[in-house]
């Protein structure tokens, strides 16, 4: 029997998954855990920028010892952007009047006050951790929850791919899209080289784990296959081969909103190649980002507003797995108008994540007890010939297994997107 849309729509209180603002109930839960907010490579020592997180203006910058710090995106004194000032050793200097302030947001110089008043005057800063070639923040209220490290990305004879891109609408729009199987015979029908033999997948099922939602699907040949999505915002898979070199990868996914409107999606990727595998793996990666050309943001767009058709675009020239969601999720509009939806049985992991985050939220708003989640060895979806123990795969000390070489596979235009998207304007 099919699932009524009235059964898991979200609530209409204002108290859902979709806003995320400063002050909003999702957004305050969301800060509550640790989200990627950039690449490390993309912040060189002694450079700010201003980046745009859920709704509200960062300055991140690197000190000149080489260590990512985040503040406040103004100078308290006159309102300007301290990305433009200077970085002093760890501290940042207004470019309007020179004040100055340390990685903890104290003021320690204001050069053209007589009497200066320093220590009347901070900035908000942000605990931060470089982590598997990405930049961590935590942005919520009171200390900062453990750091949740992945061992099987770290330590194994391989590479570690990590990519990102820009999307156009609502996270949770994304976020849905990877617990909705039956969309991939349809949306990436055409990608024949690297979803064949999923089809749409049956017996589709989804429970509550001790991380999220454990969420399954056998496919024609009675083969089962398992995706792990963590709360809040984490997607983790076994994922498709994307070279002729290597077998099933495992792959890790964070949603981040910029703002209600867009979001980024941060991922990394645990390739099993070592050696001339390896190289010849990455330089085809290199060789691939090169023909990247056209951005798959602007090209949607032409398409859902039907200056162009899919039929007509040069696929080599594109991401075209990111486009065709893009045309999918955008489509669905900025933010979803989910009053008109009608869920059926294929929904069933659109509709576990819904009743989950609605749960969760409603117990943080009222100062209930919220589930603390974790992911443990028996969460690891090894399958369809992944070998290995996860319990014993990296960890503490490593067993003197080798670190994993990080590769950064974006196309370069969609860097350019991605970049200008996160270094929104100040309001």
């Amino acid at each position: 029997m099919a699932e009524t849309a009235s059964v898991v729509r979200l609530s209409n209180r204002g108290e859902d998954c979709l806003r995320t603002g400063p002050g909003t109930p999702a957004g305050r839960y969301l800060r509550q855990f640790w989200q990627p907010i950039y690449h490390s490579m993309d912040l060189a020592a002694g450079r700010a920028v201003t980046v745009r997180i859920m709704g509200e203006d960062f300055t991140l910058y690197r000190g000149e010892t080489g260590t990512p710090h985040l503040v406040d995106a103004r100078c308290p004194h006159r309102g300007t952007r301290l990305s433009t000032g200077w970085i002093e050793g760890d501290q940042l200097r207004c470019f309007y009047h020179g004040w100055k302030f340390d990685e903890h947001g104290a003021c320690t110089e204001q050069p053209a006050e007589e009497n200066a008043f320093c220590h009347k005057v901070s900035i908000g800063s942000y605990p931060l951790r470089e982590y598997l070639g990405l930049v961590f923040a935590f942005l919520g209220t009171g200390q900062p929850p453990e750091f949740p490290v992945h061992p099987e990305f770290e330590y194994f004879d391989g590479m570690v791919e990590i990519d990102s891109y820009s999307r156009d609408c609502n996270y949770f729009q994304n976020l849905e899209n990877a617990l909705d199987m039956s969309h991939i015979g349809f949306v990436h029908g055409d990608n024949v080289a690297i979803f064949k033999g999923i089809g749409l997948g049956r017996a589709l099922d989804a429970e509550e784990s001790m991380w999220g939602v454990t969420y399954g699907f056998t496919r024609p040949d009675g083969q089962k296959r398992v995706q792990q999505f963590g709360m809040p915002n984490i997607f983790y898979l076994t994922a498709l081969p994307t070279d002729p070199e290597i077998g099933w990868q495992e792959s890790m996914f964070w949603w981040v909103p910029i703002d209600d409107t867009r979001h980024m999606q941060f991922s990394v990727h645990r390739v099993p190649a070592q050696g001339d595998v390896a190289r010849r793996i990455h330089e085809r990666r290199q060789a691939r980002r090169s023909t990247i050309v056209i951005g798959h943001q602007q090209l949607a767009r032409d398409v859902l507003e039907g200056r162009i058709s899919m039929r007509d675009i040069d696929k080599s020239k594109v991401d075209l797995v990111r486009l065709q969601d893009d045309v999918a999720q955008v489509g669905q509009g900025l933010i979803t108008d989910r009053e008109g939806e009608r869920l059926g049985r294929a929904d069933v992991g659109v509709i576990a994540i819904r009743r989950l985050w609605e749960r969760e939220l409603a117990a943080f708003v009222e100062g209930r007890p919220t589930k603390k989640w974790q992911r443990d060895a028996s969460i690891v979806p090894r399958a369809w010939g992944l070998a290995g123990n996860p319990a014993t795969i990296g960890g503490a000390g490593a067993g003197g297994q080798k670190i994993a070489e990080i590769i950064d596979v974006r196309p370069h235009v969609e860097v350019a997107e991605q970049l200008r998207a996160l270094h929104a304007p100040v309001d």
